[in-house]
């Protein structure tokens, strides 16, 4: 491992040399993704009482999981499954009507893999276990190369880079990996490799994770991101399902056990494959805690934000209403619409009051007299006169009553809403009483 950031390089060298490779089209048309998107998302508190963690709402209109879906469509893998199982009804509808465009008379498609006790009576019992219960799904598309994609993180990447990478390297399991500073990496897979990028160690959640050599504050994690060849991974599931020992999960059970079998396991540096960098840094986020998503949306509303989410040569595809354009009335001096530092969606209306360095989604009213600040407003919330919000993430279907003050007196926002280890203060509709169908 001593030589991997003399391996990488130029960020983005390597990436430009794998696009060269003939036949790119060829591969990324012989790949199938699964993406897993089943999780619970319990760190992110109240926010996914009603929905999975890929379903949350992020960046003012898209959801988690949009940026993992259109990192396939954009790098040309248009053969996609979605592995749903925790409350899946958000995800469910969203994926249907934002992903259904994809034309099936190509062989394209994006469909909904949920947990349907095909193998055994039971729900996925991991992330394994979760695509060896539709390996008879991969079977029947005869695919050359499978990836594996978590559906909860933010970034953007051309997986036909790593895909040019896996094959030139002749490997079995290429696993995408990215630098995360020592204090946070118990919380990823920590891999140790060699000069050429082998991986000779893999370790998942370690509570002492392996540094970089000659870097003591970074340690290389996993990504969450795997490409297997096809038939070695229908083998290694198929023998996994069979050993109770194992919990069934990528990082915990098989990746370790490759490694210590001596398979090709290799890494591959997200800075090759990254097509959003800033000043040298690949942007990456794992938004998992409500003090990371806050920050992350909070990060959007900068001048100059690290996630580029105008860039036309990548978009972020999702499912968006038809909404008129947001409005801002009234000029008075104690009565301005206006909103500075700040990102507002469609259908949003801002009448005589002042947002300042905050996210607001889309068709979120806010009457006058308010003052709003470094916060992110969900869809469909109200917020009626004189209401004071800082610091705060408000949940879709809201109705902030007239007065009410958030993120003001901690003390006292800890007797009605949530607040975070750092000061985040989280309100959902039942924190305030309010009934809410149609949640999610």
């Amino acid at each position: 491992m001593g030589d991997y950031n003399d391996r990488v390089g130029t960020p983005g060298e390597a990436a430009r040399e794998e696009a060269k490779l003939p036949g790119l089209p060829q591969l990324t048309r012989s790949t199938i993704a699964m993406i897993l998107a089943g999780g619970r998302g319990e760190r992110l508190a109240q926010l996914t009482d009603w929905r999975c963690k890929p379903s949350v709402p992020f960046g003012g209109k898209f959801r988690i999981i949009d940026f993992t879906l259109s990192n396939c469509v954009n790098s040309g893998i248009r053969r996609i499954g979605v592995l749903t199982q925790y409350k899946a009804q958000s995800l469910i509808r969203h994926v249907q009507r934002g992903w259904s465009s994809l034309d099936g008379r190509l062989g394209e498609f994006v469909e909904l893999l949920p947990a349907q006790q095909r193998v055994h009576t039971g729900w996925y019992q991991g992330t394994a276990d979760a695509v060896f219960q539709n390996l008879d799904i991969l079977r029947r598309y005869q695919a050359r190369f499978v990836l594996v994609l978590a559906g909860d993180h933010v970034y953007k990447m051309d997986y036909s880079r790593m895909l040019a990478d896996h094959v030139t390297r002749k490997a079995d399991v290429t696993v995408g990996a990215t630098e995360v500073p020592v204090a946070s990496a118990s919380a990823y897979g920590v891999m140790s490799v060699d000069g050429d990028l082998r991986v000779s160690a893999f370790a998942e959640k370690p509570r002492d994770p392996t540094p970089v050599p000659g870097n003591p504050g970074l340690a290389l994690a996993s990504m969450g991101i795997y490409i297997f060849n096809a038939s070695f991974l229908d083998e290694h599931l198929v023998r996994d399902a069979a050993d109770s020992a194992s919990s069934h999960d990528f990082g915990k059970d098989l990746l370790p056990d490759l490694v210590g079998r001596g398979c090709r396991v290799f890494a591959h540096s997200f800075r090759d494959s990254c097509v959003n960098m800033s000043e040298g840094r690949a942007y990456w986020r794992d938004v998992g805690t409500v003090d990371a998503y806050w920050e992350a949306n909070m990060e959007l509303a900068k001048i100059t934000p690290d996630l580029n989410l105008y860039d036309r040569d990548w978009p972020t595809w999702t499912y968006q209403a038809q909404l008129p354009p947001a409005k801002f009335v009234f000029d008075d001096e104690s009565r301005r619409g206006a909103a500075i530092d700040s990102m507002v969606s469609g259908g949003c209306v801002i009448s005589g009051s002042t947002v300042r360095r905050s996210i607001l989604f889309s068709d979120v009213r806010v009457h006058s007299y308010c003052q709003i600040e470094d916060s992110v407003i969900l869809p469909n919330v109200e917020i009626d006169r004189h209401a004071t919000i800082r610091r705060a993430v408000i949940d879709k279907h809201c109705r902030i009553q007239q007065g009410v003050r958030i993120g003001v007196d901690h003390d006292e926002d800890r007797g009605r809403y949530h607040v975070t280890p750092h000061g985040i203060t989280l309100v959902t509709p039942e924190m305030l009483g309010q009934r809410v169908h149609n949640a999610p």
